[in-house]
């Protein structure tokens, strides 16, 4: 199991990019990740699962941390052309999932893992 620091990963992000992504919207959709893996949908079953709009970039509760808010359901970028957005959240995730920003835990009998997942 993996988890990814959000919060290392908008850190380590460059002032100029940090700021460029403030503002910045994203439709998440399950939809969309697993139509990506090859899953088909009905039209039906689309409209059910049509996401969600959430911030780019998240003030985390509590610590007031800025923390990324994407994963492979983030789908597009709200207002942008979605070549362009969908480019951007790409390199966001590649940028995200480096291994200085990644916990991999290997389980063992009673284990217990908690993340904050806000």
């Amino acid at each position: 199991t993996e988890f990814g620091d959000m919060r290392a990963a908008h850190d380590a992000l460059d002032a100029e990019r940090r700021a460029s992504l403030e503002g910045l919207c994203v439709h998440h959709s399950i939809a969309y990740s697993r139509e990506t893996l090859g899953f088909e949908f009905s039209a039906a079953e689309t409209e059910q699962l049509r996401g969600a709009a959430h911030p780019l970039v998240r003030t985390i509760p509590g610590s007031g941390r800025r923390c990324l808010y994407l994963a492979s359901h983030a789908s597009r970028i709200i207002d942008w052309p979605v070549p362009e957005g969908r480019l951007l959240l790409r390199d966001l995730i590649e940028h995200a999932t480096q291994s200085q920003f990644v916990y991999r835990h290997s389980w063992r009998p009673h284990d217990l893992v908690m993340w904050d997942n806000r």
